[in-house]
C-alpha cells in the first residue's frame, strides 16, 4: 500500500551512494515490477519535473544537498502517489535550496494535483503553504489559512 499510495521524503535523503540517480528514482518501481524501458521514462519525467533531469547519471554523493532532495522528491513522485509526505525536507539544506525544495514541493501539489503534507519548523516555508497545521504534544492547536479557501478546509 505504501509503495503505491504514499510517496515519503526524508530529511537526511535516503538516496543510495553506489547508485546513479535514475536508479535511485527508478527504485519504487523496480520493486512493483515495472518494465526497465517504463521505468527509465517515468523516472527521467519525474526528475525533468524537479529540475534535475541533467543529473541522472551522476551518483547522489556528487550531489548538492538541494539537488539531491529534489530527487528524493522525485523518487517520492515515481509511482504516482495520491500523498507525498516530507518530514522536515528542509532540515539539513541553507536557506536558498530550502526554498527551491519548498518551491518544488508547492509544484508538486500545485501542478502535478498531489496531496503534499511537510512537517517543518520553519514558519518562513510554512507561509508559502496554503493551509497550517499548528501541533503540540500530539494535538492540533490550530488551523491558519493562508491563500484563499482550500479544498476540504
Amino acid at each position: 500500500m505504501r509503495n503505491r499510495y504514499i510517496g515519503f521524503v526524508f530529511q537526511a535523503f535516503n538516496l543510495i551512494n553506489r547508485m546513479s540517480v535514475l536508479r535511485n528514482v527508478e527504485l519504487p518501481l523496480v520493486v512493483r515490477g515495472v518494465p526497465a524501458a517504463e521505468r527509465r521514462r517515468r523516472a527521467l519525467d519525474a526528475l525533468k519535473l524537479l529540475g534535475v533531469d541533467h543529473l541522472w547519471a551522476k551518483s547522489p554523493r556528487f550531489l548538492s544537498g538541494g539537488e539531491q532532495q529534489r530527487v528524493a522528491i522525485a523518487r517520492a513522485l515515481i509511482g504516482d502517489p495520491e500523498f507525498v509526505l516530507a518530514d522536515e525536507p528542509t532540515g539539513n539544506l541553507d536557506s536558498r535550496s530550502a526554498e527551491t525544495v519548498m518551491r518544488a514541493l508547492l509544484n508538486v501539489n500545485r501542478e502535478a494535483g498531489k496531496t503534499v503534507i511537510v512537517v517543518t519548523h520553519n514558519m518562513e516555508l510554512a507561509a508559502m503553504t496554503d493551509k497550517i497545521f499548528r501541533i503540540r504534544d500530539g494535538r492540533i492547536e490550530g488551523v491558519e489559512v493562508l491563500h484563499g479557501e482550500v479544498a476540504g478546509a
